[in-house]
């Protein structure tokens, strides 16, 4: 295969921040990174996580973003709407800044294995190899999940995925090429693999801004999930919630959540102490202070689609539809980001914004042991996980009259099979579930949803079909014009 340059940014870790990065990259590698201790190594591996935000664009792709008929039209959320490639690697929000961001969180991984191999791989170094592995493995997957296809095992061989970086960037421009889906595959699960195990979680101050072994494992039910290797995924989800367990690590919408107020809803939900928050990380993000006034959002024909109670299979509304907030549909909004904005200077009024992202929970490890049990015929398995996520989602729920069965999901998806139907329930759930979260997304570039955005006055209607070229998000303009194979249009 061809070999291509393509710009991948070399991160300035939290050691280095004081000499600025054009100092930081004046020297020589093994001048400037003087990883010499496992305390700096581990201090390294804060940045071994993308600082960026991809909420923005996967909410604004998917169908749970309604053109409100508003006049605004804010950029990335617009752009993402109608499917127009972004170009400003500049802008937060935006595709090239999450592309920069990821290859930034990359080489602070490669450069703290690089490290932890000079030092002798000494036990004292373990933990943080194993956080390394793991956070680079996670890295890549999202990249490959948004600007290549989904997984296929017929065409994943073929399919081009996204440069794999294994190695220290020791020039700002390097030799790389895209591989393939199936190739990127087998490296994020070698990573996954090797670097599980190692993980300790009394290594942490704070083990929700880090992979622990239940964040790790939880990115390992995504990941087996895109694979279709079902088996594990059940396996890797019962390491982390064996028998019942997952039920107290649930966000109880229906009691605790229920009778809180915007800004304590807002203020719990993406915080360490909520057990559902399995993996944390702040983001150079203005998604928070935005989301409930861009035009293209929650609008009263999603919010009818989604969390009208006749349109699931439990025929009730679920709890987190009293938390709707919004006289109206410009500001429909589930408040479940709070901006952390840093100024400039102490004296300045200008700065940056922040948000605290979720980007793995117990949720979503039960969604998908869910899926997976359908998937293999696992009925009973299937249902009990539905019954348990049900229990913390229907208000006054009863074990008896609120218990899911087949028949519930068969009948409100007449027209699929018994499997297909638990599949699809799954699917309803999520979609209320992640409503402003970007999951969505995963799901329709997974399953090759089709997806129709409807412009308000009806003049404007885009269709994404099965394997619409745009399911695809645009590689990077820099990237592209220094080599890479851009994806087609």
């Amino acid at each position: 295969m061809k070999r291509n340059k393509i710009f991948i940014y070399i991160a300035c870790s939290s050691l280095l921040l004081a000499s600025g990065c054009k100092k930081f990259l004046e020297h020589q590698p093994d001048d400037r990174t003087e990883l010499n201790s496992a305390v700096k190594v581990a201090e390294l591996l804060a940045n071994a996580y993308p600082h960026a935000n991809y909420i923005t664009m996967a909410e604004s792709m998917s169908d749970n973003a309604g053109d409100k008929g508003g006049t605004g039209r804010d950029l990335p959320n617009s752009s993402a709407w109608n499917y127009i490639d972004q170009i400003d690697a500049n802008s937060v929000d935006t595709p090239p800044f999450y592309w920069n961001s990821c290859y930034k969180a990359i080489a602070a991984a490669n450069y703290a294995l690089e490290a932890i191999d000079k030092a002798g791989n000494t036990a004292e170094y373990s933990a943080s190899k194993g956080e390394a592995l793991v956070a680079r493995a996670y890295v890549h997957f999202m990249l490959v999940t948004f600007f290549a296809k989904a997984y296929d095992p017929v065409t994943a061989a073929s399919d081009p995925g996204i440069p794999y970086v294994t190695l220290p960037q020791k020039i700002v421009e390097g030799n790389y090429t895209r591989g393939t889906v199936a190739s990127v595959y087998a490296n994020i699960e070698k990573d996954l693999l090797e670097g599980l195990p190692l993980i300790k979680n009394n290594s942490y101050r704070v083990p929700k801004y880090h992979f622990t072994t239940q964040a790790a494992r939880a990115f390992a039910t995504r990941f087996y999930l895109f694979k279709q290797d079902y088996q594990k995924v059940i396996d890797q989800a019962n390491a982390i919630f064996p028998g019942t367990t997952i039920v107290d690590n649930l966000r109880a919408w229906n009691t605790t959540y229920n009778v809180l107020g915007y800004y304590e809803l807002q203020a719990l939900y993406t915080n360490s102490t909520e057990p559902a928050n399995l993996l944390l990380q702040e983001a150079n993000s203005y998604w928070g202070r935005s989301y409930a006034g861009y035009n293209f959002g929650l609008s009263s024909a999603v919010r009818a689609t989604v969390f009208n109670a006749g349109n699931n299979p439990t025929g009730k509304a679920l709890a987190m539809t009293t938390k709707i907030f919004g006289g109206n549909e410009t500001v429909y909004n589930i408040p479940k980001f709070r901006e952390h904005f840093v100024k400039e200077t102490i004296s300045a009024n200008f700065g940056d914004g922040y948000n605290m992202v979720p980007l793995l929970s117990s949720e979503e490890v039960l969604f998908n042991r869910a899926e997976a049990n359908a998937m293999l015929g696992n009925t009973a398995q299937a249902i009990a996980d539905l019954d348990f996520y049900l229990s913390k989602r229907i208000v006054n729920y009863s074990v008896t009259a609120d218990k899911f069965t087949q028949a519930k999901a068969t009948a409100f998806f007449p027209a699929l099979s018994a499997k297909d139907a638990l599949v699809g329930t799954v699917l309803n759930f999520k979609r209320q579930e992640y409503m402003h979260e970007g999951l969505r997304w995963l799901d329709i570039v997974r399953l090759k949803i089709p997806i129709t955005h409807v412009s308000a006055n009806g003049q404007v209607t885009i269709t994404l079909g099965a394997n619409d070229p745009r399911r695809l998000v645009q590689i990077p303009q820099d990237a592209v014009a220094a080599g890479l194979a851009a994806n087609p249009r």
